[in-house]
């Protein structure tokens, strides 16, 4: 199971950190990714770790860190500079095979964690 926490309300610039931890088995050697869905949009790929790197969507790059405490089990993503467009519920999921942004190839979900920007 993933369970994926830190969402809120935040406003524009501010940063926030969402925490996805897993339990019931080893996410260790998975690849962990986060994706979001805004308001009437569809799932969209945030970002992903796997044993050969890190991955950005164009829109988050350079704002976003994706990072993983093993010891915890535990993915995070930092996210600053925040804006209205970031607004969204942010899920985390695994995959036990290499990087994907495409969410159907993820395997565990987590239950999503609302994230809402305020201009």
């Amino acid at each position: 199971q993933l369970q994926a926490s830190g969402g809120g309300l935040v406003q524009t610039g501010d940063s926030l950190r969402l925490s996805c931890t897993a339990s019931g088995r080893t996410f260790s050697s998975d690849t962990m990714g986060w994706f979001r869905q805004g308001p009437g949009k569809e799932r969209e790929f945030v970002a992903a770790l796997w044993t050969g790197g890190k991955y950005y969507a164009e829109s988050v790059k350079d704002r976003f860190t994706i990072s993983r405490d093993h010891a915890k089990d535990t993915v995070y993503l930092q996210m600053s500079r925040l804006t209205s467009e970031d607004t969204a519920v942010y899920y985390c999921a695994s995959r036990r095979g290499d990087l994907s942004y495409y969410y159907p190839d993820y395997d565990y979900w987590g239950q999503g964690t609302q994230v809402t920007v305020s201009s």
